[in-house]
């Protein structure tokens, strides 16, 4: 089931980082007075009740003149109308409406998408508070009037954002068939590659308009079984600053891959991996999506007995955070190995759906600690009581131990290679919960 997307908009230095940050609940922006501070957008899980969401802070505005400033609004405003569920227009109480405020907010309503009017710096309700009234001018509902800075009004703004997500989502946890996400830079063939399985197959079975997005996803049966492919293609459309393209790539990525059950990371073999395939990898990773890096264009590259070892050496070298992930070649030009994705896309997700039995697992545990003695801080050594598996894609565990603050990371490691080495599990990552006895 795939989160909901809320992605906040707003002129510069209206306190949409320091909103993200509260929502994100960790300081991940940069909050610094300037415009266009935001560099590299930055997206984030977050959660409200029992409503959990991935928010988007479309940041990364530059502004040098009136008219560069209001154009970048609207990539930044096309951006949340692509692809959130929910938007959070942001406003500044202290400015005031502004035209560039109008003519946005003229682009969101006409999105259909719902549009939460958020003001701003409203410190003091009793100073500011008959200012607010001013963007009821907007016409895109009620201003909720909040204060980032000193976190007041955050829960009426969040109460009206969940009431948009929808109530029932079972359809989508009915629906069995795998969701795979073709993710990678623009040009490395990710369409071709949809097109090409469509062609050899020649089964396509239908086209659905992806129901929040304007993605559009495509449905192929092989050998009897159907797939969801998802394209984060179009991401070239967006043609005026290097940036920009940069910045819709990504949030087009988050909310493909967010949807996916696996992950193909298409991957230029005439290029090479780049730090640009490292980001999107890292989504992926950080989402909890199974993995498969597909190498694409391989037909092109000129080769000898030590090629695809020293392409493998060089995928594991950059993107060393996801050594579980399979590698395989192909080209979509010449079909090679293209079938093989299904084969390979049906072993990582039943290894990102597997559950192990708790006896089992202890097992396993108590053999790694007599193995590898737990590590010791100020006299104190870790112990570790017991082990148990307590979710799914990921594979999630909770170890509860004495003192979960001398669980260092490299020991934490040395149990997941222990698990690994014991039940597979390739190509997903594993998530792990630390707790003390009596925690809840």
């Amino acid at each position: 089931m795939s989160k909901p997307i809320v992605a906040i908009v707003g002129r510069p230095n209206v306190g949409k980082s320091s909103l993200f940050n509260i929502l994100a609940g960790s300081r991940i922006s940069i909050v610094k007075d300037t415009p266009g501070i935001t560099r590299d957008r930055i997206y984030a899980e977050g959660s409200w009740l029992d409503r959990n969401f991935t928010i988007i802070d479309t940041g990364g505005i530059e502004p040098e003149s009136k008219d560069i400033i209001l154009s970048q609004m609207r990539e930044q405003a096309q951006i949340a109308i692509d692809t959130a569920d929910v938007i959070i227009f942001m406003v500044d109480v202290k400015q005031g409406l502004v035209d560039s405020d109008a003519k946005v907010a003229d682009m969101l309503r006409r999105s259909k998408k719902p549009v939460i009017l958020c003001v701003n710096k409203v410190d003091d309700f009793k100073k500011y508070g008959n200012d607010v009234f001013e963007f009821y001018n907007l016409g895109i509902g009620e201003p909720i009037s909040v204060s980032a800075a000193n976190r007041l009004g955050i829960g009426e703004l969040l109460d009206s954002v969940i009431e948009y997500f929808p109530a029932n989502e079972s359809d989508d946890e009915d629906d069995d068939r795998i969701k795979v996400s073709i993710a990678g830079k623009p040009n490395v063939g990710k369409s071709s590659i949809i097109n090409r399985l469509i062609g050899k197959e020649r089964v396509i079975v239908s086209e659905i308009a992806g129901t929040t997005r304007d993605a559009v996803d495509t449905v192929i049966r092989h050998d009897g079984k159907e797939y969801i492919f998802i394209d984060t293609a179009g991401l070239r459309r967006k043609k005026k600053v290097r940036e920009d393209l940069e910045h819709y790539m990504v949030v087009r990525t988050v909310a493909a891959i967010e949807r996916s059950d696996v992950c193909i990371l298409v991957i230029d073999a005439a290029e090479g991996v780049t730090e640009q395939d490292a980001k999107i990898a890292g989504i992926a990773h950080e989402a909890g999506k199974a993995i498969v890096i597909a190498v694409n264009k391989w037909d092109m590259i000129e080769k000898d007995n030590k090629t695809t070892v020293k392409f493998e050496k060089d995928i594991r070298s950059v993107l060393s955070f996801i050594p579980y992930a399979n590698i395989i070649f192909i080209s979509a030009q010449t079909g090679q190995r293209l079938t093989k994705l299904f084969d390979i896309t049906d072993k990582v997700y039943e290894s990102a759906s597997r559950r192990i039995a708790t006896g089992v697992l202890n097992e396993i545990m108590t053999e790694a600690v007599a193995l590898q003695q737990p590590p010791m801080d100020k006299g104190k050594r870790l112990k570790l009581f017991y082990m148990t598996q307590v979710g799914i894609k990921p594979p999630t565990f909770v170890i509860f131990v004495n003192d979960k603050e001398l669980m260092h990371f490299s020991y934490q490691r040395y149990i997941e290679n222990r698990i690994r080495e014991a039940f597979g599990f390739d190509g997903t990552p594993l998530r792990f919960i630390i707790r003390e006895r009596g925690e809840k």
